[in-house]
């Protein structure tokens, strides 16, 4: 579904069992997402009296959001494409290869998802705090509005070429890891200063069971932002431009 067709889709597809199917695998997926990367800093500061904010801990960071997202993505990749990320929903959106009713259902999973998975972590760990996301002493939040809008260009754009575009053919089988090596790579490259979050429901979660909502804002707005130009760029320039036939429904 190329970017002429956008479409907001109709109101019976939010009732349809293989979009309920999608929206549920997107839930588990967020959750498990979250759960291991939220978890393994939550694990990192107890194991190091509340050492996460290290050069360690961003690497043990970047690895376990890298393993579990490339594991998040496969398992729901042949039921609802696998996005884990409403960020991703929305450059699958402008690229035209979702509609907007079953976007918004994904979204509604994805929040969900990343709310029970930290309200399991804060039961689990005995009340242990889910952190929120937060800039780093020095940054503003303008430099972390294009630090997000960058890492999930980055992200999404890695989506598009290894899981979205038709002429993908062998590569797809390795967007999964792909997808995971850009977020941890990019944890590496952003963590120490504005956490790295790439993706609103990851944000979402720790920030309304700790209620904390300080520059909140920056986690929504600039992976939304990133990660429509990535879906419009890659969509009209490399999968509309010399392929007129109709093209396939994406699995994003």
């Amino acid at each position: 579904m190329p970017i002429r067709n956008i479409a907001v889709g109709h109101y019976h597809e939010a009732t349809r069992p293989d979009a309920l199917r999608a929206a549920l695998a997107e839930f588990i997926s967020t959750l498990i997402f979250v759960f291991a990367g939220e978890g393994s800093g939550m694990a990192f500061a107890k194991l190091t009296d509340g050492a996460a904010n290290t050069p360690a801990g961003l690497i043990a960071a970047a690895i376990a959001h890298a393993f579990a997202l490339f594991v998040a993505v496969s398992v729901g990749a042949n039921i609802s494409g696998g996005h884990v990320n409403p960020a991703v929903t929305f450059g699958a959106f402008i690229g035209g290869n979702i509609t907007l009713l079953r976007g918004i259902l994904y979204w509604i999973a994805q929040l969900l998802g990343s709310t029970v998975a930290c309200l399991l972590l804060k039961f689990t760990t005995g009340g242990l705090e889910t952190s929120a996301f937060a800039l780093s002493s020095g940054v503003s939040v303008w430099n972390a509005f294009v630090l997000e809008i960058v890492m999930t260009f980055g992200l999404v754009y890695t989506v598009y070429a290894t899981a979205v575009d038709p002429k993908k053919g062998n590569l797809g089988i390795i967007a999964p890891i792909a997808i995971g090596f850009i977020v941890g790579a990019n944890i590496l490259a952003g963590g120490a200063f504005d956490g790295a979050s790439m993706n609103p429901a990851v944000s979402f979660g720790p920030a309304l069971v700790s209620w904390t909502w300080t520059n909140h804002w920056v986690y929504w707005a600039g992976p939304l932002i990133g990660g429509g130009l990535a879906g419009l760029i890659y969509e009209f320039f490399f999968i509309g431009f010399g392929n007129h036939e109709q093209l396939p429904t994406a699995d994003y």
